[in-house]
């Protein structure tokens, strides 16, 4: 079968990393059995693109990579270093240290299924054809293009008419760009109360979120963590569209976010009705002028490049299977990882080492 290589792995992230490690464990080589292509210019996944006030203080929690951990290195004294450039650093000396081999700027336009030219069996091979490295064919695909291409803003009536500034958490930057504007930030996860608390900082803010937030005071445990991924892996296995985690574990009140309420800046307002040229109207009719609106409304997977596989069900979920909900049900040449219960950066590593085991015993 005419292939340039057996397994095509997708994005550089936590998830992607980890089945390159794993299928150098299993004994395929980089460059000549399976290839690494990411998009961005340099390592880092998405952490590359955080905003600069996300330090390793204020990030949830860095996991480490299969066979090296995040703290050897780390100079001394760098706990407050930004994690754009901290786990952007880690990740380059990981793809060195186990010569990944990782080919930048490589964008996967679209994949597609076609017959193997001049087989008389028909065998069917997959296509990916890119930006910069030509059209790549192989056997089998593992997908770890995460979500942070991919930003979520819903539509709500009025939205084309604001004549103020709307930015998602994709977009953010610095609290101290809106400094004299009032910021109407949506969204009740991690993001958007690190985003709100900040930005009240300097300047005033009405915060919006569909459902009532939940926080908590003791730390997680183990136990939510468990239940919130068993959840989502329900409903992919079902063929569902992904849950939020958030909305299982909820928000841990941390000294940070005490003072914010002691300040009065987590006074949650419901959803508004529609947006008007100067600001928000709720259902009741009260109105709330505001220059910005910031939609801290999450992400969406980033498989637009996987459309001619028909991948999806009718309501718009990928049904998957395998031990760890990788593997895609109507075609098992196709992994997605960093999607539904590997979302989380020690899922993707676990997703990894699953799709790798799976896929190469799948392609024998």
């Amino acid at each position: 079968m005419p292939t340039d290589f057996d397994i095509l792995v997708i994005g550089a992230g936590q998830a992607g990393l980890s089945a390159g490690y794993h299928l150098q464990r299993l004994g395929l080589r980089p460059e000549r059995d399976f290839l690494i292509v990411d998009h961005a210019p340099g390592p880092g996944g998405a952490w590359q693109f955080r905003w600069p006030s996300l330090t390793l203080t204020t990030v949830n929690r860095v996991h480490d990579l299969p066979g090296m951990s995040f703290a050897e290195t780390l100079p001394e004294g760098s706990e407050s270093a930004p994690a754009a450039t901290a786990v952007p650093r880690y990740y380059e000396l990981y793809e060195k240290r186990f010569d990944l081999r990782v080919r930048r700027q490589v964008s996967v336009k679209v994949v597609c299924d076609r017959r193997a030219d001049d087989d008389p069996a028909g065998a069917r091979i997959l296509t990916a054809e890119t930006d910069a490295a030509g059209t790549i064919r192989v056997r089998g695909l593992i997908n770890g293009t995460g979500t942070w291409e991919h930003p979520f803003i819903p539509r709500y009536p009025g939205a084309e008419t604001f004549a103020g500034r709307q930015l998602h958490t994709h977009d953010y930057r610095i609290a101290d760009e809106f400094a004299g504007k009032h910021v109407v930030v949506v969204g009740g996860g991690v993001s958007a109360v690190q985003l709100l608390d900040e930005i009240s900082q300097v300047t005033t803010t009405t915060w919006v979120t569909r459902s009532e937030p939940v926080f908590r005071e003791e730390p997680f445990a183990e136990e939510a963590g468990r239940t919130a991924v068993a959840m989502v892996e329900d409903r992919v296995r079902h063929g569902l569209p992904p849950g939020s985690v958030v909305s299982v574990t909820g928000l841990r009140l941390d000294d940070r976010l005490r003072a914010a309420q002691a300040r009065g800046v987590l006074d949650r307002h419901p959803m508004f009705r529609s947006i008007e040229p100067d600001g928000v109207r709720w259902a009741d009719g009260s109105f709330r002028q505001a220059e910005v609106i910031l939609w801290a409304t999450g992400f969406r997977s980033a498989l637009d490049h996987l459309a001619p596989l028909r991948l999806r069900g009718p309501g718009g979920g990928i049904t998957m299977t395998g031990r760890l909900a990788t593997q895609v049900a109507n075609d098992p040449r196709v992994h997605l990882i960093g999607y539904g219960p590997s979302a989380s950066t020690i899922g993707a590593n676990r997703a990894g080492r699953a799709a790798a085991a799976e896929l190469t015993k799948y392609l024998g």
